[in-house]
């Protein structure tokens, strides 16, 4: 519950931020000229030191990535810029990533393709589960960095010669998924290491556009939307969480079962809301049971107002718990809060009595949805 708190709690201070920002949008900014220097930078990394232009003082080529966590394209190339850096880092090329985004500038459903968020902390995560050997920066409080190179989307690539001279930007190559055909940045840093001219200097880049610190207000704007959005609950029975649980749907269907008078499950659905929030509008649907006695209603509903749970909510119409267990998963023990994950046809992804692991669900889900825009 932690990251949820945090998030929210941060962007609620943040809405103090729209009157400042009102007027004030910067326009983007304009990628640095060929044979500019390269910006000094002094920026923090996911290993906890801070990274300055000079400690790659030695390389022969400083290739510079502009990526992030949160975008599908990004994650998409994740791989290749992996290999990249195995390919190259003997042959006195340096790789650095850096993320240019404000974790405060990004709405909830800009997170359909993810499990982590832009922050630090987050990068962190990610670093960790791709096996980063590069490092991995954070430019997302000042941006001073980004709005030096001109840093127009991510992925967006900035590649110096032993000079620091930027001598190719643009796209790492010419295709998000499938066949590669030029292999811009590679054929860039080969030209340089070989003392030519890079043949092809400039390229269009394509990805996600970066969130600059001027979208906050747009992202507590979306949350203030969101928490106005209607909430209604209805009555349930076995036979009907079974067809839920069957799931002859298209959609990856999130399942939690929870009661008023259960402070664990009242305290999850913050965060199992934000989940639905970041997905839904993918092949995704939350639905929520509540084991309140019917007659309890109008206080199941008052609970899911006050956590703005506006997915699909039932109330259990029967006080048969062992009904309703064999019906929605025979695997569960019977103690409240309880979640499964359930994709179509059938089979379940993810269960878990007690709290969720927000991450391990989230993860569950953009592993099942897809990552990339390839995905949708």
């Amino acid at each position: 519950m932690r990251r949820k708190t945090t998030w929210l709690s941060v962007l609620t201070i943040a809405g103090l931020w729209i009157a400042v920002a009102e007027g004030a949008a910067q326009q983007p900014p304009t990628p640095l000229e060929l044979g500019a220097a390269a910006p000094d930078f002094a920026l923090p990394g996911v290993d906890g030191k801070t990274y300055r232009l000079a400690d790659f003082a030695a390389a022969k080529v400083l290739v510079c990535v502009f990526t992030c966590n949160h975008c599908p394209t990004a994650q998409a190339y994740e791989e290749r810029l992996v290999q990249m850096h195995a390919d190259f880092k003997d042959r006195g090329v340096a790789m650095v990533a850096i993320s240019p985004n404000d974790p405060l500038a990004v709405r909830l459903d800009e997170l359909g393709y993810t499990d982590v968020n832009d922050s630090l902390e987050d990068m962190k995560i990610r670093a960790r589960d791709r096996g980063f050997a590069f490092p991995y920066l954070y430019d997302g409080d000042t941006q001073a960095t980004s709005r030096a190179m001109g840093v127009l989307a991510t992925p967006h690539v900035f590649i110096f010669d032993a000079d620091r001279k930027l001598r190719y930007q643009g796209r790492i190559d010419d295709s998000e998924v499938g066949e590669v055909k030029s292999h811009d940045a590679r054929n860039a840093i080969e030209a340089l290491l070989a003392g030519r001219a890079v043949p092809v200097a400039t390229t269009r880049v394509f990805g996600c556009s970066t969130k600059w610190s001027d979208k906050r207000p747009s992202a507590v704007e979306a949350l203030a939307r969101w928490d106005a959005e209607e909430v209604a609950v209805q009555t349930i029975d076995a036979a009907s969480v079974r067809k839920l649980s069957q799931n002859d749907s298209p959609n990856l269907r999130l399942i939690n079962v929870w009661a008023t008078w259960c402070a664990p499950c009242v305290e999850e659905l913050s965060e199992l809301v934000t989940i639905n929030r970041m997905y839904r509008k993918r092949k995704f649907e939350m639905i929520t049971i509540s084991l309140d006695d019917p007659n309890e209603r109008e206080t199941v509903l008052k609970r899911l107002r006050e956590k703005h749970v506006s997915s699909t909510n039932y109330i259990y119409d029967s006080d048969n718990r062992d009904q309703l267990a064999e019906a929605l998963d025979k695997q569960w023990p019977g103690p409240v809060p309880y979640t499964i994950l359930v994709a179509p046809g059938g089979k379940i992804l993810y269960r878990k009595h007690d709290t969720i692991d927000p991450l391990e669900l989230k993860k569950t889900i953009a592993d099942h949805l897809g990552r990339t825009f390839a995905s949708r």
